[in-house]
C-alpha cells in the first residue's frame, strides 16, 4: 500500500488551505472532482496524482476550476456514462456541468487560478431545495439524479432533461447521504432522523415529466433500529451499496454504547452484521466497485474461491479502515492521515485506488499493490450477479452497419421529443409542437415568428389581445395617491389584491383548457378533475372554506319561525355562559340545539312510490339482482356524458356513437332532447280499482317542447337512448323500442324478470335482468348478439356451489358495480371485488379483463404511457410523417374499457383495503428466494393481458399503445423468444415467397411460423398490419443484442433506406 499526498493537491487559500467536503473518481479513471469550502469545484489529473514523486512528469495536473456556486460545495459526482458532472452546495443549487470539446478560450478576469486545460460548461441550474444540499446521487442507468439537503427533502430529477420529477418528504430531519442499487430498482437516503429510508423506483425514460411519474418513487422499507442512538454530531451519513446488489453498508450506526457500520441485507432489509473498531461516529462507507477474488487465478485465467467484496469507512476519529468478507477485523487500519474528519471516499473503477479528502484540506490517494486487496475478477460476474435482481444487462455489439442505422434511427424520435420539450421549457414556441385542446395533435403557430411577406407586401400583424386581469394589476401598481403635505406618492399594491391568488385554489380542467386554448399543464396537485371527488376542501366543502365551520343554532320552536327559535336558543346559551357553567348543546344534522330542547323528529317521504312487481322466475332463480325501485318520473338527456356547444353541432365535428348528431336532430342543439317516462301514482285510477291506474306516458321534449309522445300501460322502470333509438324496461319484464321520430320500432320483447341495467351504444341494446340474464341485441338488425348469457360465473358462482348443496341456501358474491357496452356490442362488467370482465361471443364464455392481481404485483399498473403518445417533434408533425402514436389522443385511451375496469380495480381493490393480504403476499414475494425475477415476469405478464384484451375487444386505439409498451418492456429484457414470436404474429403472410423451405415432414417453414399471427388479410384490429410491424421494429431497433433478429424485418419492410418515412419516430 502506497500513501499519496501531492503538495499542490488542495484548495489552497491565502491563509490556509479550505475544507474539503468531497470527491469523485471519473468512469475513465482519468480525473478526480474534488469541493471544497472555497466555493470551488476542482478537476485534477489522477494521472498527476498517482506520479506525483516523479520529477520528470509536466503535464497538467489541476485540468478545470468552477465557480458556479455561492457558498460552500457539499458535493460531487460523476454521471455513470462520464458525460455529467453534478454538484451541490448550501446556496440551494444543483449545478450540472458537461465537457465541451476543445480548449478554454478565456479565463476570469482578476483570477489567480491557472489557466483550465478542459473546458467545463454549466448545462443545468437546478432549484428545488430549501437549504442546503449534502449529497448527490446517480443511477446507475443514467436515469435520475437524486439530491438530499438540510430541508429533509429528497429530490428526483430526470438525467435526460433535469426536469424535476418528484419531491419526497417522508424524513422528519436533514437529509446526509444517499446511494443507488446497481440493479437499479432501488435507492437509499439516510437522515438524522435516525432511519435509513429505501425506495423503489423504475427508471422513467428520457422525456418523462412529473405528471408521469407520480406512482414512481415508492418507500420500500424504513431501518431505524442501528441508529436509535446514532448522534446528530457528523456532517454526513453517506452510505454505500455493494457491487454485487446484496448489502448495504450504513455510517453512523451504533451497537450498543460504539459507533458502527451496519451491513444491511437487501429484500429482508436486516442488520446481520455490523463493523465495531472504530473510536468515533464513521459519516462515510464506501464499496470498492469490484468484485475480488482471495487466491489468484489458476493457469487458464479462471478466478478460483468464492468472490469477496472490499469497503473502506471513515470519519470523525480521523481512522481509515478497509474490511473484507473473508475477514472478522479490517486487514487495513491507517491513523492520522488528517488532522479532522474525514469527510468523503471514493474509489477508481479498477477498485484498487483509494481517495479521501478531509476537513482539515488534506486531499490524498491510497494505492494498493496488485493482489493486497485480492485479485479482480471479471466485470461480467458483477453484471450476472446483478441479473437475479432484473439489472445488470451488458449492451451488445453492434452486428453490421445495417443495425447500427436502425439504431440510430429508432432513438431519433426519442432525443427529438426531448429537445422539443426542453425547447418549450425555455420558451421557444418553435421547438415542439403543443398538443391541442382535447389531445388533437395539431401544429400550433408560433406567435413569435415573423409572418411570410406575399407578394412583396407584408401582411397587417393580428392585434395581440392583452389579458384583463393583468392590464387591471398594472394599473393598480401605477395608482398615484396624494398625500397629506400635497406630495404623489405611488400606493402600495398588496399580494392578495393581484391576480397571483388565482392559482391558490385547484381549477377544473375544463375551465383551464378553455381559458388558455390548450391542455393545462399545472402541477396535479393545482388540477381539480371533476370527474373525481376532492379531498382537498374540508368538511362542509367550499362555503366551508370561506366562511368556517362554525354552526348556526337550529329552530328549536318552529310556531315562532325560523330567526325567532334560533334567537331564543342563542339567549338560553349565552345566560348559562354568564353563570360560569359550561352550556351543554346537541349537534343534529340541522344546527346546534340546547340540551333538552323538545324536537318534532321530521319523517322524510321517500321519493320513490312502490317496490316493483316481484317475478316468478325469482322464486327458482339461483342469483337475484336487486331490481330498481319505480320513480314517479325518469329523465333520460340525449347526451347524458357529454356536453356539446351548438357550434360543435351545425359544423358537424363532433360524432357520437358512430353517427352523425344532426341526422335526426334538423341541425338543434342536441342538449335540450329529453326522453321522459312519467309514472302514474297507485292511487290516480279513474274506474274506482286499483288495477284501473293512468297508464304511463313517454316524451320527448326538446326545450319543454312536445316532440312525440306515448303511453304504456305499465309502469316503467329504466330507460336509455342515444340518437338512433330509444329503450324502456317496464315492471313485468317487458322492453319498448322506439325510432327518434317516435315510431315503434318493434313488438314489445317479453324478458323472464324485470330489467335492473339498460345501457346502449350506437345500434348495440343491452339488457340485465333481475336473475342475472345478460342480453345484447342489434336493433337496427332486429337480432341478438349471442344467446342470453348468464351473471352466474363472474358472481363467483362456481365457489359458492359447495355452500349451497351444503344447505346454507343463499351466499354473499360480489355486487355488480355497472355493466358497459363497447362499440363492438361486448358486454362489460364491473365487480365491487375489483375485477372486471368482458363476454366473448366467439367462446361463449367471460373473459377476465381486470383484477387485484395486475394491481399490487404489475409495474404498468394504473399507467397508459402517455407521455410518448404526446411527444412529437415540430419536425415530424411539419413534415405529415408523424409516428401512428402522434394520432392516438391520450383522452381517448383514458375513456376505453380498459382503463375503466383498471380504475374499477383500484377503488374497489385498493383503496377499500380489499387486496391488502395479496399486497403483503406480493410485497414478501419481493424479497423471497426463487422469486428474484417475480415483477419482472408479472409486468410482461400484465402487458401482455392488456393486448390480448385489446384484441378481444376489437379496441383500436388502446391495442396500439399497448403493443407498443409490450415490444420497449420485451425489447428492455431481452426476451429473444418473445420477439421473434411478436415479429412474426405482426408479419402474417406479409413476406412470403412463392417458393417456400419445406421441412421434412412436409410443412412449409413459413407456414410454420406464421400460424400464430394477428388478424386476418391485411388488417389487426383496424390498423394496417406493416404500419404495426414498421413501428415494432423501429422501438426494438435500439437494443443490440436484438439487432440481429430485427434487421432482417427492417430490411423487408425498407426502413433502412428510408422509405415512406419509415425512419421518423416520436418517443
Amino acid at each position: 500500500m502506497r500513501f499519496t499526498k501531492p503538495v499542490w493537491l488542495s484548495h489552497a487559500g491565502e491563509k490556509k488551505d479550505h475544507e474539503v467536503f468531497s470527491c469523485h473518481v471519473s468512469p475513465d479513471s482519468t480525473r478526480l472532482a474534488t469541493a471544497g469550502g472555497d466555493g470551488h469545484v476542482r478537476i485534477w489529473s489522477t494521472d498527476a496524482i498517482l506520479h506525483a514523486s516523479n520529477p520528470a512528469y509536466t503535464k497538467p495536473k489541476q485540468l478545470a476550476s468552477l465557480t458556479t456556486h455561492s457558498g460552500t460545495i457539499h458535493c460531487v459526482r460523476f454521471s455513470p456514462n462520464g458525460k455529467y458532472l453534478a454538484s451541490g452546495a448550501d446556496d440551494k443549487f444543483v449545478c450540472v456541468y458537461n465537457l465541451e470539446p476543445g480548449v478554454p478560450k478565456h479565463t476570469t478576469f482578476g483570477s489567480k487560478e491557472e489557466q483550465p486545460v478542459e473546458d467545463w460548461r454549466v448545462y443545468r441550474r437546478m432549484v428545488g431545495h430549501e437549504n442546503d444540499v449534502q449529497d448527490l446521487g446517480w443511477s446507475y442507468d443514467n436515469s435520475i439524479l437524486v439530491s438530499v439537503g438540510l430541508d429533509s427533502k429528497v429530490v428526483v430529477w430526470s438525467g435526460s432533461t433535469f426536469e424535476k420529477l418528484k419531491t419526497l418528504s417522508q424524513h422528519q430531519s436533514h437529509v446526509k447521504g444517499i446511494t443507488f442499487d446497481p440493479a437499479n430498482k432501488f435507492f437509499a437516503t439516510a437522515s438524522d432522523d435516525r432511519t435509513i429510508k429505501i425506495y423503489r423506483f423504475t427508471s422513467p425514460p428520457p422525456n418523462a415529466t412529473a405528471h408521469d411519474q407520480t406512482s414512481n418513487f415508492i418507500l420500500e422499507s424504513s431501518i431505524t433500529d442501528p441508529f436509535r442512538t446514532s448522534p446528530l454530531t457528523t456532517y454526513f451519513r453517506r452510505p454505500s451499496w455493494s457491487p454485487e446488489g446484496m448489502h448495504i453498508a450504513a455510517a453512523n450506526a451504533t451497537n450498543g454504547p460504539v459507533s458502527s457500520v451496519a451491513i444491511i441485507d437487501r429484500g429482508k432489509w436486516t442488520i446481520p452484521v455490523n463493523l465495531i473498531g472504530h473510536e468515533g461516529p464513521v459519516e462515510v462507507c464506501a464499496f470498492s466497485p469490484r468484485l475480488f477474488s482471495p487466491d489468484p487465478p489458476n493457469s487458464n485465467g479462471q478466478p478460483q474461491g468464492h468472490p469477496v467484496t472490499i469497503i473502506a469507512c471513515a470519519g470523525q476519529d480521523r481512522i481509515l479502515s478497509v474490511w473484507n468478507t473473508t475477514h472478522p477485523r479490517p486487514f487495513v487500519t491507517t491513523q492520522e492521515l488528517a488532522a479532522k474528519s474525514i469527510s468523503d471516499l471514493a474509489w477508481s473503477p479498477d477498485g484498487e485506488t483509494l481517495y479521501l479528502t478531509s476537513l482539515d484540506g488534506t486531499i490524498a490517494a491510497v494505492v494498493f499493490e496488485k493482489g493486497e486487496l485480492g485479485y479482480p475478477r471479471a466485470v461480467a460476474e458483477s453484471a450476472m450477479s446483478l441479473e437475479r435482481f432484473g439489472g445488470g444487462r451488458k449492451m451488445g455489439l453492434v452486428e453490421n452497419t445495417d443495425a447500427l442505422r436502425l439504431e440510430e434511427g429508432s432513438k431519433q424520435g426519442e432525443l427529438d421529443g426531448v429537445r422539443g420539450r426542453m425547447g418549450e421549457l425555455m420558451g421557444d414556441a418553435g421547438a415542439g409542437g403543443g398538443a391541442g385542446v382535447n389531445g388533437d395533435d395539431a401544429v400550433l403557430a408560433d406567435s413569435t415568428t415573423a409572418p411570410a411577406i406575399t407578394n412583396g407586401v407584408e401582411p397587417t400583424p393580428a392585434p395581440v389581445l392583452k389579458d384583463p386581469a393583468a392590464e387591471r394589476t398594472d394599473r393598480l401598481k401605477q395608482r398615484v395617491t396624494i398625500t397629506k403635505d400635497g406630495k404623489k406618492r405611488i400606493a402600495p399594491l398588496l399580494v392578495s389584491s393581484s391576480n397571483q391568488g388565482e392559482a391558490n385554489l385547484p381549477r377544473p380542467q375544463l375551465q383551464a383548457a378553455m381559458r388558455n386554448g390548450v391542455g393545462s399543464d399545472e402541477p396535479a396537485g393545482k388540477v381539480l378533475d371533476l370527474s373525481k371527488p376532492y379531498d382537498g376542501l374540508p368538511k362542509g366543502g367550499l362555503a366551508s372554506l370561506l366562511l368556517g365551520n362554525k354552526r348556526k343554532y337550529a329552530e328549536v320552536d318552529g310556531a315562532d319561525g325560523d330567526e325567532e327559535g334560533r334567537r331564543r336558543a342563542e339567549k338560553r346559551v349565552q345566560a348559562i355562559q354568564q353563570s360560569g357553567a359550561t352550556p351543554i348543546v346537541l349537534n343534529t344534522p340541522d344546527g346546534l340545539v340546547p340540551a333538552g330542547a323538545d324536537r318534532e323528529s321530521k319523517t322524510e317521504i321517500p321519493e320513490v312510490l312502490r317496490p316493483a312487481v316481484i317475478n316468478p322466475s325469482l322464486s327458482v332463480s339461483q342469483i337475484r339482482l336487486a331490481v330498481p325501485m319505480i320513480r314517479s318520473v325518469i329523465l333520460r338527456p340525449l347526451d347524458p356524458g357529454k356536453n356539446l356547444s351548438e357550434a360543435e353541432l351545425n359544423n358537424g365535428d363532433a360524432q357520437t356513437d358512430g353517427v352523425d348528431p344532426t341526422a335526426n336532430n334538423n341541425n338543434a342543439n342536441s342538449n335540450n332532447i329529453v326522453f321522459e317516462a312519467r309514472n302514474s301514482a297507485p292511487s290516480a285510477t279513474r274506474t274506482g280499482r286499483a288495477a284501473d291506474r293512468e297508464p304511463t306516458r313517454i316524451t320527448l321534449s326538446r326545450r319543454s317542447q312536445i316532440i312525440w309522445q306515448d303511453f304504456l300501460p305499465r309502469a316503467a322502470l329504466l330507460t336509455t337512448g342515444n340518437r338512433n333509438f330509444w329503450a324502456v324496461g317496464c315492471e313485468d319484464g317487458s322492453l319498448y323500442t322506439w325510432t327518434p321520430a317516435g315510431r315503434r320500432l318493434a313488438c314489445a320483447m317479453v324478458l323472464e324478470s324485470q330489467p335492473v341495467i339498460l345501457d346502449c351504444r350506437g345500434w348495440w341494446l343491452m339488457v340485465v335482468t333481475a336473475v342475472g340474464h345478460v342480453y345484447v341485441m342489434d336493433v337496427r338488425a332486429g337480432k341478438a348478439k349471442h344467446p342470453p348469457v348468464s351473471l352466474a360465473p363472474v358472481l363467483d358462482a362456481a365457489s359458492s356451489a359447495m355452500s349451497a348443496t351444503q344447505g346454507v341456501g343463499l351466499t354473499q358474491s360480489p355486487s355488480l358495480m355497472f355493466a358497459r357496452l363497447n362499440s363492438k356490442g361486448v358486454a362489460v362488467v364491473g365487480m365491487s371485488n375489483g375485477d372486471g370482465y368482458a363476454y366473448n361471443a366467439d367462446l361463449w364464455l367471460w373473459q377476465r379483463l381486470s383484477e387485484g392481481w395486475w394491481a399490487v404485483g404489475s409495474q404498468y399498473w394504473n399507467t397508459s404511457d402517455t407521455s410518448s403518445a404526446t411527444t412529437t417533434s415540430s419536425t415530424t408533425a411539419s413534415a405529415g410523417q408523424g409516428s401512428f402514436l402522434d394520432s392516438i389522443a391520450p383522452e381517448n385511451v383514458a375513456a376505453g374499457i380498459i382503463p375503466l375496469l383498471e380504475r374499477n380495480t383500484t377503488s374497489q381493490a385498493l383503496l377499500k383495503g380489499r387486496a391488502f393480504f395479496l399486497q403483503r403476499l406480493v410485497k414478501a414475494l419481493l424479497s423471497a428466494e426463487g422469486y428474484e425475477g417475480f415483477e419482472a415476469s408479472v409486468s410482461v405478464a400484465h402487458l401482455e393481458h392488456r393486448v390480448a384484451a385489446a384484441y378481444t375487444l376489437g379496441a383500436r386505439e388502446e391495442f396500439r399503445v399497448y403493443l407498443i409498451m409490450y415490444a420497449k418492456r420485451i425489447g428492455a429484457e431481452g426476451l429473444h423468444g418473445k420477439v421473434e414470436e411478436l415479429l412474426r404474429g405482426l408479419a402474417g403472410g406479409m413476406f412470403l415467397d412463392d417458393e417456400e423451405e419445406v421441412d421434412g415432414d412436409g410443412v412449409e417453414k413459413g407456414a410454420r411460423e406464421v400460424a400464430l399471427e394477428w388478424g386476418d388479410g391485411d388488417e389487426v384490429v383496424g390498423w394496417k398490419r406493416k404500419v404495426l410491424l414498421r413501428e415494432v421494429v423501429m422501438v426494438l431497433g435500439r437494443q443490440r443484442d436484438l439487432q440481429r433478429v430485427v434487421v432482417p424485418y427492417a430490411r423487408a419492410l425498407g426502413v433502412l433506406d428510408g422509405e415512406e418515412g419509415a425512419m421518423v419516430l416520436s418517443g
